[in-house]
């Protein structure tokens, strides 16, 4: 019920944050920066559940047992891609400004999404509308938010898991984003929005 509701909000609430880098902080109208959320949420749902396995044989052989990949191992490397996929929209858009740049970034965001929604033939990459199940439940160590923890006489259920989860996640990002904006690189940040020509005149590697 409403407890999915909270820890749905605060998941986009993450997502808000990294998007006031981008669009608060340095000013720059990226208006594809959900793909990017996109391509490790579709990382994380491919390695850990039977999908690849069950429409590769080859990875069935490799793997006998499935896919079951810990979320330590996914985080890096989801963020791997979305840093390649970054460098790659980053390439060609580097010198537009302004509307250019919202165009270009809704563009590449529209491709993901159509990608991600046909990626079913001729190869069944990501099982098309229908999308990815069976998706393993997150674990921490012995921490396993499929089950209910028994806490000091508390039972805390799965869904209040995630909701902890998402507001320790949260106040991380919000303490880091701070940290950001009184940095050098926050700083550089905020003179490139508000005077590009000036923050380049004085220095800066905009």
């Amino acid at each position: 019920g409403w407890v999915r509701i909270m820890a749905l909000a605060l998941l986009y609430v993450l997502l808000a944050l990294g998007l006031n880098i981008v669009v608060g902080y340095a000013g720059l109208l990226d208006l594809g920066y959900v793909a990017f959320y996109a391509v490790g949420a579709y990382m994380f749902a491919l390695l850990a559940s039977p999908h690849l396995t069950d429409n590769f044989p080859w990875i069935k052989e490799a793997f006998p047992n499935g896919l079951h990949t810990p979320i330590w191992i996914v985080i890096p490397l989801a963020a791997g891609l979305a840093g390649l996929f970054g460098v790659v929209l980053g390439a060609p858009t580097l010198k537009l400004r302004g509307d250019y740049l919202a165009i270009v970034t809704l563009g590449f965001g529209e491709i993901i999404r159509v990608f991600m929604n046909n990626l079913e033939y001729p190869i069944n990459i990501t099982n098309g509308p229908r999308g990815v199940s069976q998706i393993d439940a997150m674990s921490i160590g012995s921490l396993d938010f499929s089950k209910t923890l028994h806490l000091f006489g508390l039972e805390i259920p799965p869904v209040a898991l995630y909701y902890y989860l998402f507001l320790v996640l949260v106040v991380g990002s919000v303490i880091v984003c701070s940290h950001l904006a009184n940095s050098r690189i926050g700083r550089a940040w905020m003179a490139i929005r508000e005077d590009e020509i000036a923050a380049k005149a004085m220095g800066l590697n905009t």
